[in-house]
């Protein structure tokens, strides 16, 4: 090793740090499977990224390392360091280098957030959207007055979500479901047949778009799957656009800490055959045309009316549910 150039040294720990990161920024085995063709691009970018974060830690980490055997303090010798200031031509280095990948990144970045759907230019100017925060008291009242809210003239979509991707963009999608977040459970419903349940189906290879909205306080709608995730935000309604391409059910998370139940708040989201589907749907119509519905305000349900629907889903029993009976004021 003596006999080797320093220079030589360099190349060779270069290159085995560089396939290190690359074979490792793709095998790490971190994420779900993918359940649809937008889960594939954020995993492209998802992958660069830790290839380039373990190319940086390689690097920073060998270097400590190599420095503190080669540069040890010999035994005996007690003199001063070298008095070493400046480096220009380093200086530059590793000031280029980290302006590289972070321009890189912002560019990939960018490309991925248009190809998902999720940039839309002609939103700019639309109103902000309003910070949320939640009472203490009362954490089921709406915050926000959505007939205060301001929309462009001549674009009424608000920058807010992940809609059509290039390739339908214009295109009407082959089913729109309504989702809304409340404490603590989400419930679908099917605008074109009136299905409300608190399971959302929909048919595989279909272009499906989700309106989310939210009643009480913020939620997020997290698909990992999919790797889609929209916050829910009062009077702000959210949209969600993708293809799902592979059959299976999956988990749907509220990412937003809602409340003391935040963590029973979720739901299962089922890809099915076009035949399952139309199965599925059927036979929630003549249930629900069949059933004695009593439809209340949202706004005057209590949690019990709210988690009732969906609690054998959440796994609560009945003993916990009243146990959320609120407090009767001492006569």
């Amino acid at each position: 090793m003596k006999n080797i150039p320093n220079s030589i040294l360099t190349m060779l720990a270069g290159i085995a740090l560089t396939l290190v990161s690359i074979w490792y920024g793709q095998n790490h085995g971190l994420l779900p499977v993918q359940a649809s063709d937008d889960a594939g691009l954020v995993d492209g970018l998802f992958n660069t990224m830790l290839t380039v974060g373990t190319g940086i830690f390689l690097l920073v980490e060998g270097a400590i390392i190599v420095s503190a055997i080669r540069f040890r303090r010999r035994k005996g010798d007690n003199t001063d360091g070298p008095p070493i200031a400046g480096n220009i031509p380093l200086e530059i280095v590793w000031t280029a280098i980290p302006v590289f990948i972070v321009l890189f990144l912002s560019v990939y970045s960018f490309d991925v957030y248009r190809n998902l759907g999720g940039f839309d230019p002609d939103a700019i100017e639309a109103t902000p959207e309003v910070q949320v925060a939640m009472a203490d008291t009362d954490m089921a009242t709406p915050i926000v007055n959505g007939q205060q809210r301001k929309t462009h003239s001549m674009h009424h979509h608000l920058a807010l979500g992940v809609g059509a991707d290039p390739q339908t963009q214009g295109k009407e999608p082959d089913l729109s479901v309504d989702v809304m977040g409340l404490q603590y459970a989400w419930i679908f419903t099917y605008p074109e047949s009136g299905v409300t349940s608190g399971e959302l189906h929909i048919p595989v290879n279909s272009d499906v778009k989700l309106t989310i909205k939210a009643q009480d306080v913020l939620h997020a709608f997290w698909l990992p799957e999919f790797r889609l995730k929209q916050d829910a935000i009062p009077g702000q309604p959210a949209e969600l656009r993708f293809q799902p391409k592979r059959e299976g059910e999956y988990p749907i998370v509220c990412a937003e800490l809602c409340g003391p139940y935040h963590g029973a708040m979720g739901a299962k989201l089922y890809v099915d055959s076009q035949e399952a589907y139309d199965q599925w749907l059927q036979s929630q119509v003549v249930a629900q045309k069949g059933g004695d519905q009593t439809v209340a305000a949202l706004t005057e349900r209590t949690d019990i009316d709210r988690l009732a629907p969906v609690a054998d889903q959440l796994g609560i029993t009945a003993e916990a549910l009243k146990s959320l009976q609120p407090a009767q004021p001492a006569a």
